[in-house]
């Protein structure tokens, strides 16, 4: 009830903004201050953490020590030198933590982990030294006789709880398309399953790289790469020290979030990042409803555009997002141009952004 509230409120906030400034005094002071009352009930819940994701699965205990180290290499004689291979070597129904650890190279190979076959942890010699990469694109045929689609044309593809990455890359090679290209999505990973950790890995791709599809994950010292859209999907995801860097020459965006209504408990939230890159690039587009993003101690280069968002065409949108930025820096930080639906965030309003907190961390991650 008290998430519901706090949506409604939001709600109502963007209207009494939309109001004000058309001069329109229909909403009292006295509404608007209970309003802001309400928000910081529920933010102080969160601060005494007495307020979880209720709509999550309660968290089991996650399995860290490893039961099995499994290694791959090119250039091995005698064991795999295919990551596809080492993953088929695992149990279907897998109830240990198992290390797949895989030396320098560029494995040409599309995989996908199936959701049976948790706590997988696959570690590289490097982000810039292990990579894993293929080129398929939404438009393309797949095995069945069926267009892949976005969904289907990822180069990783995780559908298990529990997966870690550390110091590897994974890559979509398709060419980067001209802007309003159909069927040119690319995705370089595509996590569908809940408590997921990535440290230290590169995403690299351009239109669709990083498909945050569904879960909490938790993105560590990460650099992804894209165009347009690419960080994008309905996940709860903390990204922090992260490099988000583009590569357009026209007009991009960072994040599509897809939160679609007032119960869904999702969204980014970006901590101490750094954004560079070319072109001009928007924070976010509302690919959902209610689609909730917000940068925190973030440096923007820039590229950024002075609006900062993009309703999707879509103004009734503008009513029921959460967009905002609390104490970012650099040159595409300024607030001052930003569309009116738009948050700078206090102090009390950003902290249930800003830890782990905010993906229910201290229940699995490892860190």
């Amino acid at each position: 009830m008290m998430l519901l509230n706090l949506l409604v409120l939001s709600l109502l906030f963007g209207i009494t903004k939309c109001l004000s400034n058309n001069n329109n005094s229909m909403v009292s002071e006295f509404e608007v201050e209970d309003e802001e009352k309400g928000y910081m009930k529920w933010v102080k819940r969160r601060q005494d953490s007495a307020f979880k994701h209720g709509l999550f699965q309660k968290v089991k205990k996650n399995k860290l020590k490893p039961c099995l180290t499994i290694k791959v290499n090119k250039k091995s004689k005698s064991g795999f030198v295919s990551v596809g291979k080492a993953i088929k070597s695992i149990p279907i129904v897998n109830n240990c933590r198992v290390v797949i650890s895989i030396g320098p190279g560029i494995y040409r190979e599309k995989i996908q982990i199936p959701a049976t076959m948790a706590y997988i942890t696959i570690q590289g010699a490097g982000a810039d030294s292990t990579i894993i990469e293929w080129d398929d694109t939404a438009d393309k045929m797949g095995e069945g006789g069926h267009v892949l689609g976005t969904y289907g044309s990822a180069t990783f593809a995780i559908n298990s709880p529990f997966f870690i990455a550390k110091n590897i890359a994974f890559k979509n090679k398709a060419p980067s398309p001209p802007s309003g290209a159909l069927g040119k999505q690319g995705v370089a990973l595509r996590i569908s399953a809940d408590t997921a950790a990535f440290i230290r890995c590169k995403f690299i791709g351009a239109q669709d790289t990083l498909y945050d599809h569904i879960g909490r994950h938790y993105f560590k010292k990460c650099y992804i790469e894209g165009s347009v859209d690419f960080i994008f999907g309905n996940g709860l995801s903390l990204y922090e020290e992260c490099h988000l860097h583009a590569i357009t020459n026209s007009y991009g965006a960072l994040t599509a979030q897809k939160r679609g209504s007032m119960l869904e408990e999702t969204g980014f939230s970006f901590l101490k990042c750094k954004v560079t890159g070319s072109g001009a690039l928007y924070l976010g587009r509302a690919w959902g409803t209610f689609s909730r993003v917000v940068f925190a101690y973030t440096y923007m280069d820039k590229i950024i555009t002075p609006t900062g968002w993009y309703d999707w065409g879509d103004k009734n949108r503008q009513m029921t997002v959460f967009f905002g930025q609390y104490k970012c820096s650099g040159p595409g930080a300024e607030f001052g141009g930003r569309v009116w639906w738009s948050r700078e965030l206090t102090r009390q309003q950003a902290h249930p952004f800003i830890s782990i907190d905010f993906i229910d961390g201290q229940d699995w991650l490892p860190i």
